[in-house]
């Protein structure tokens, strides 16, 4: 008996489906005509008092118990709204175009040399990371992120390496807030499993030890260690490998390093605590950036940036438009805007194909959504 009233019900609801796809239907029907009307009259898309006044009285016509489920049900009804009608007056618009391009272009493969910019020194694992990545890398050092960003920005090196995120410290938040003063394109990127060491000039041991320098990111990767030994005191350092650099030149006995088995060699530095990491599965990601927009044939990772309107479901509608055609999100942060108050970004990651019609429509209406107030594509790219 249970069961057969359930048939019913969904009967009945199934019809609802059909009485409401046929609405929604011609509703974006009508959208169309409505896009032209506000082409002729030079109106914008965006319409907020009408919104408003909508969303007030459907509000009003369900009752308190149901208000908050109608306005969401007419905002996502809105935000496709809206999208259609750019899409309808501005049909091409030029990342589509940039995109296209750039895989027309590309060579079958990623380059095997190039001058490339690193921050630090030899032994960086940024320096690891380029020569993992190209073949017969030219390796620029320099002193800071931004430095990276700014030589390849100006042309002085064609590929910068930058640390972006770690499994186990999570963000370089530097790198993220650096990003929104430069003009660049990620090519490339790159999951590196970390090995941290402890490194001491010869002679020295762990109970001469009374200050280790590294990176802050390092150091936030080895907080067992330094909870094992409550009498060392952390400080940080510009680069692991600089620091092991550094401490080869010096005179001190007290002080060692954190950083890859590599600077030991390099600088004449003994190992005196094995991997030292938090956790074994310990990986940092890079990114390779360029000047320039590159997208090569094995490219299924996408990485945009967009500042979002102060009001309430901004979010929500764009996670829906993910939502919509299937794509995976595989990272989603909010920074603060340098020098902005009380004003955030939100980076995405999200796996899918270039050359996905749907994917390049959705960024189209990211590119040329006013409500948007910030959108910056960042690369299309492969992840080794």
């Amino acid at each position: 008996m249970e069961e057969k009233k359930l048939d019913e019900i969904r009967k009945e609801i199934n019809n609802i489906d059909k009485d409401l796809l046929r609405l929604f239907v011609r509703r974006l029907e009508i959208v169309q005509d409505v896009a032209e009307s506000k082409k002729a009259r030079g109106l914008p898309v965006f319409d907020p008092v009408r919104e408003r006044e909508i969303l007030s009285r459907v509000a009003g016509e369900v009752g308190p118990d149901l208000e908050n489920e109608v306005s969401l049900f007419f905002s996502t009804m809105f935000s496709i709204s809206r999208s259609r009608q750019r899409e309808a007056l501005s049909p091409e618009v030029s990342l589509r175009k940039e995109i296209e391009a750039a895989l027309e272009k590309a060579p079958e493969n990623f380059p095997s040399r190039a001058p490339i910019a690193c921050q630090g020194v030899e032994g960086a694992y940024s320096q690891q990371a380029a020569s993992i990545l190209f073949k017969f890398p030219t390796i620029l050092y320099f002193n800071s992120f931004e430095d990276v960003f700014s030589a390849v920005e100006k042309g002085l090196c064609k590929y910068g390496i930058l640390p972006i995120e770690n499994s186990a410290a999570g963000s370089v938040t530097s790198v993220y807030d650096i990003m929104a003063k430069h003009n660049f394109k990620i090519v490339k990127a790159l999951r590196l499993r970390i090995r941290h060491v402890l490194l001491a000039p010869p002679g020295v041991k762990m109970e001469d030890i009374k200050e280790v320098t590294s990176h802050p990111h390092a150091i936030a990767q080895c907080t067992n260690f330094f909870k094992a030994h409550p009498d060392i005191k952390a400080n940080p350092y510009t680069n692991t490998a600089a620091a092991a650099k550094d401490l080869a030149s010096s005179q001190r006995k007290d002080l060692a390093v954190i950083a890859s088995r590599s600077c030991a060699e390099l600088y004449g530095l003994n190992v005196i605590a094995e991997d030292i990491c938090d956790v074994q599965s310990n990986y940092t990601r890079f990114i390779c950036i360029s000047k320039e927009t590159e997208i090569y044939h094995d490219a299924k990772k996408f990485s945009i940036v967009m500042s979002l309107a102060h009001r309430p479901g901004s979010l929500c509608g764009v996670m829906s438009k993910f939502a919509s055609i299937g794509v995976n999100l595989t990272k989603l942060e909010s920074r603060p805007v340098p020098g902005s108050d009380f004003e955030f970004m939100f980076i995405f990651d999200f796996e899918a194909s270039p050359r996905d019609p749907r994917v390049l429509k959705l960024l189209s209406g990211f590119a040329n959504d006013t409500s948007i107030e910030h959108f910056t594509f960042l690369g299309a790219y492969a992840e080794d």
